[in-house]
């Protein structure tokens, strides 16, 4: 029986500039790596060929060749974490589990009651900040409290951000530090209760010409002009810290959009009352529509408002949609159809390769109107209007949908007038109470 350091990998799922890695490596005991699919998240997917799965599966095989190459492995595990974590105490002597913080509510509890049982077993437990620059407390306003407005909040983490936050963690210097053993066997996709889909994982190395010309790019989708590497960051196949370096040195833009995501983890952290409510109270009496046959056509994609449909379509073919359709769907939903955010929320939590709790509860209240610093009410984006500003020649709308101006595509579902009238009175309503 081995006494050994356990690095859980969670959502940081490489070897390089790992926070926690680093730290297991440096504490002068052999590191056996880890990871666990974990069955309180797994058994709550309802698709059994959920893509994400597949696409998670193949980022273990590739984490666990490249420990094999330094003559370690990856032990894969399959179960709540609590379980799996006291039957290796019966297989190795475990001095501390080291990890990387999680800030999604479930996370957070979990990894609470990972803590309490190393605790009580003279376990040491660590864990450290790595999917962010600056979490929790950090980026506070000068009274110590969070900021709940972007701009003030981006400015203050500018004037905070500097290369000793940026500097990587040299994890490749202490390779000899992991345990040596045989490869460990990996569980067939089918022992932990899916089948294979196929997924398309965009590359996670992006030209520096495509960020310098980001700004430019960014809100036309039938361009390639956004980076897509969202699912590297979701998932850690990527450092967040070498990231924002390139950012820094070449576009604002683009680091402005990785500020948001840290904003929005900032306010998830601080109002976890936003996971199932309006991050404005006010707001949670709004009376929706919430019109059932309305909404399935919206998930399907045959609303009769091409843009709309387009942006539906692309995210249930590959898991991906552009952040401006992004935008144009979650307002023709929340605005014109008047149904309520939480269901597109879950729907696109159901589909989103790169689905962030954070982000997309942020980006769904900042549509609807019911989040921090989100569009005022009375903004409701017109899908026509943005099709012509940023799909003038309908190259995207023809990718995704081909019968376009034919007896086959539907007549809009609703009139956008009568849609928008309606959402700012509803809006309103609440507003003036």
């Amino acid at each position: 029986m081995a006494d050994v350091i356990l690095f859980w990998f969670r959502r940081d799922l490489r070897l390089h500039d790992n926070t926690g890695l680093s730290h297991a490596l440096q504490c002068g005991k052999l590191v056996l790596p880890i990871f666990i699919f974990d069955t309180d998240i797994l058994d709550l997917l309802e698709d059994r060929s959920d893509r994400r799965v597949s696409m998670i599966y193949d980022m273990i095989v590739s984490l666990k060749a490249d420990l094999e190459a330094l003559g370690s492995s990856l032990l894969v595990e399959h179960g709540r974490p609590i379980d799996v974590f006291r039957s290796l105490s019966k297989r190795y002597r475990i001095d501390g589990v080291f990890t990387n913080h999680d800030f999604e509510p479930y996370g957070m509890k979990r990894d609470s009651t990972i803590a309490d049982w190393c605790y009580k077993n003279s376990i040491v437990f660590k864990s450290f900040k790595d999917i962010v620059v600056f979490e929790k407390n950090e980026v506070l306003k000068d009274d110590g409290r969070p900021y709940t407005v972007f701009t003030p909040y981006s400015k203050k983490w500018m004037s905070l951000c500097n290369e000793l936050c940026l500097k990587s963690y040299d994890s490749e210097r202490y390779g000899k530090m992991y345990l040596k053993t045989d490869p460990f066997p990996l569980p067939l996709l089918s022992e932990i209760g899916f089948s294979r889909s196929s997924y398309h994982l965009p590359p996670k190395e992006v030209d520096d010409e495509l960020i310098l010309d980001y700004k430019l790019n960014r809100d036309y989708p039938s361009r390639a002009g956004t980076s897509r590497l969202s699912i590297h960051l979701r998932f850690g196949t990527i450092s967040i810290r070498e990231l924002v370096r390139r950012a820094v040195a070449l576009d604002f833009t683009f680091l402005t959009e990785l500020i948001w995501r840290e904003f929005y983890m900032m306010i998830l952290y601080h109002f976890p009352h936003v996971v199932d409510s309006a991050f404005k109270p006010a707001y949670n009496v709004i009376h929706w529509s919430n019109n059932e046959l309305a909404f399935q056509l919206w998930c399907e994609g045959r609303t009769g408002i091409p843009i709309v449909d387009a942006g539906m379509r692309e995210l249930n073919e590959t898991g991906l949609m552009h952040n401006r359709v992004r935008m144009i769907v979650a307002s023709f939903l929340t605005k014109h159809l008047l149904i309520d955010w939480r269901w597109g929320e879950a729907y696109f939590a159901a589909k989103l390769l790169d689905y962030e709790l954070a982000s997309n509860n942020g980006g769904w209240q900042w549509a609807a109107s019911t989040g921090c610093d989100a569009v005022p009410y009375f903004r409701v984006f017109n899908p026509l209007l943005q099709t012509d500003k940023f799909d003038k020649q309908q190259e995207y709308i023809k990718k995704w949908v081909p019968e376009l101006n034919t007896p086959d595509y539907p007549s809009p579902i609703i009139d956008l007038a009568f849609g928008r009238k309606r959402a700012i009175e509803a809006f309103a309503g609440v507003g003036n109470r």
